[in-house]
């Protein structure tokens, strides 16, 4: 079971960036943010 690779423009990368920081500074666990925007931790990074 492969998932197919998707590219994000850069203003999602932005914004999903954006939306994590708020959320691990939030308190949310990090594989809960990962979950929710549907991004690897190597894409976070």
């Amino acid at each position: 079971m492969s998932t197919k690779r998707r590219r994000h423009s850069p203003k999602q990368i932005v914004r999903k960036s954006r939306d994590a920081d708020a959320m691990l500074t939030a308190g949310k666990d990090l594989s809960a943010v990962l979950q929710s925007l549907e991004v690897s931790e190597s894409t976070l990074e």
